[in-house]
């Protein structure tokens, strides 16, 4: 199954270029990988433009950026914490994602009960 799914990455990415509107500037197709460095070659293989780099440790997601070698963008996201992210930035990732400052924000709950129309 494993070789399956290495082959259905190339097949969707050739699908998603063939069905992508076309003349849209800045149109690019992104691959989350996880800790599987097959996933990233054939990531990389199959030309994808951004390759997520997902809940990867520091170690791995080096190894994965060697594979990379610069012939796509990288973007890291999962178990980013404050404390990690200058270990992450060193890794040469060209992107940071930290759903920490959303999910973990405090909540501010406005109501919109008062307001009246101004002329």
């Amino acid at each position: 199954p494993m070789e399956a799914n290495l082959r259905a990455i190339g097949e969707e990415l050739k699908k998603a270029r063939e069905i992508a509107p076309k003349g849209i500037i800045g149109f690019n197709i992104m691959v989350a990988t996880r800790n599987y460095a097959q996933y990233v070659k054939e990531a990389v293989k199959a030309g994808a433009d951004i390759i997520m780099l997902d809940n990867m440790d520091t170690a791995t997601m080096k190894q994965a950026l060697q594979i990379i070698d610069g012939r796509a963008q990288t973007e890291c996201s999962g178990n980013v914490t404050k404390a990690r992210l200058r270990e992450i930035a060193e890794t040469g990732v060209d992107f940071v994602s930290c759903g920490a400052l959303t999910h973990s924000a405090p909540i501010l709950d406005l109501s919109l009960k008062n307001l009246a129309p101004t002329e």
